[in-house]
């Protein structure tokens, strides 16, 4: 067990971890974003002639630059490098010979096209794990089929499941694909590196289509067709299964909540906060499971209830019967929670307005970090070159072939 002196800091986590960031737009700098949280020094190398796309995309800060590139470039140092050309691949050779992990989201065929496909980068560092982010995967037939996260969503089944049961399908109100693989590309490259420390692998590929993320967290549409054979749809404010209590209802001044009850004992407490005990006692609901089958008088019952009374009331007579009843919260809501800013969930660095969700989870040792948000194209070109042995000369040379840029040169 690591031991430290009195008041001596601890390192974060990953501080050794370096990591490539061939990726854009979301899924795979996702993944870099989490890691570098907790430590992990990240390269996000970008086009010289075309930054991220993230860096444009949505509503911009009052410094101009997108919010959303604020976020996901957090922590990450960038280098502007043309790598498909002969000297851009000898420079991203030297990276890769030292590095832990590269991580990129282009489609199937990209990197092997360019001469950098993984046997060619496992030939320049053998212990590299490679992160390989596609709509579809490596391979299938659908491997070469273009897709965006909101294919994701419809091929995953959340979609479908999403929305009222005599309206369309609907997405939802964020990019679940594209963050979700983020989150499982990120375990991925745990895993794997877990693998090469254990001697059990050295590096390997770790290939995730975008899609099977969402496929693997939503789990039970499929057990539940081939084992019980039901067939879940999407149910409007109740859940597709509507397998316990609950549902989303609107006070009668106004306020959204959402009411959920988790097993029998806590059904039961909610049908009495709601009903009495004559609702509570009715042999009808004894068990989750007769209580499945008159779900929908069970709605009507929280509905009728919740909407006859204000928020508040309602928020005490839960409270009375340790029921749930939770509050919709809006963006506003969420940034001035007290619960919320106990947990240091929202964070901001010296000289930036915007503010971001902080490191999660939280470890008690060696919590994570949020140390500058995204910079701007180029920002660390000349130092990481440095690092990698070039003299200012030999960069400047580079600018001027086009394949390099440096922070506030040439054009996005």
């Amino acid at each position: 067990m690591l031991e430290l002196e009195r008041g001596e800091p601890m390192a974060s986590p990953l501080h050794q971890l370096k990591i490539i960031e061939l990726g854009h737009v979301i899924a795979g700098p996702m993944s870099a974003s989490l890691l570098s949280d907790f430590g992990a020094d990240i390269i996000k190398v970008e086009a010289p002639d075309r930054a991220d796309m993230m860096r444009e995309l949505g509503p911009k800060a009052d410094d101009g630059v997108g919010v959303w590139w604020k976020t996901l470039g957090r922590n990450k140092r960038t280098l502007c490098l043309n790598w498909k050309s002969d000297e851009g691949r000898d420079i991203l050779r030297s990276m890769v010979e030292s590095a832990d992990v590269l991580i990129e989201n282009f489609r199937p065929g990209v990197l092997e096209r360019a001469g950098i496909g993984p046997e060619t980068l496992h030939e320049w560092n053998p212990d590299l794990v490679i992160l390989r982010v596609s709509g579809y995967g490596q391979d299938g037939p659908m491997r070469d089929v273009p897709a965006f996260g909101r294919a994701a969503e419809a091929m995953s089944g959340l979609a479908y499941l999403t929305g009222f049961p005599d309206g369309p399908p609907m997405h939802p109100g964020f990019p679940a694909a594209d963050s979700t693989t983020g989150l499982m590309g990120a375990l991925g490259i745990m895993i794997a590196l877990f693998a090469r420390e254990k001697g059990i692998a050295r590096g390997q590929v770790v290939d995730l289509a975008v899609f099977e993320a969402l496929l693997r967290l939503m789990d039970y549409p499929v057990p539940a067709l081939t084992g019980a054979n039901l067939s879940p749809r999407r149910n409007g404010l109740r859940q597709p299964m509507d397998f316990a209590p609950g549902g989303m209802f609107r006070t009668s001044d106004g306020v959204w909540l959402t009411v959920s009850a988790g097993s029998a004992e806590t059904a039961q407490r909610l049908l009495r906060a709601v009903g009495g005990d004559s609702l509570a006692d009715d042999p009808r609901f004894e068990t989750l499971g007769e209580m499945s089958q008159h779900m929908a008088v069970v709605f009507d019952a929280i509905n009728d209830f919740v909407t006859q009374h204000t928020a508040e009331e309602v928020t005490a007579v839960f409270a009375r019967h340790d029921a749930v009843a939770s509050r919709v919260f809006s963006v506003e809501e969420i940034t001035t929670n007290e619960q919320i800013r106990h947990r240091g969930n929202i964070v901001s660095v010296d000289g930036e307005q915007t503010q971001v969700i902080g490191p999660i989870p939280h470890l008690s040792a060696t919590p994570g970090e949020l140390r500058w948000l995204g910079r701007s194209p180029g920002a660390d070109s000349r130092s990481i070159l440095n690092d990698l042995g070039l003299d200012d000369e030999q960069i400047s040379d580079l600018c001027e072939a086009g394949l390099v840029r440096l922070e506030g040169k040439g054009t996005p």
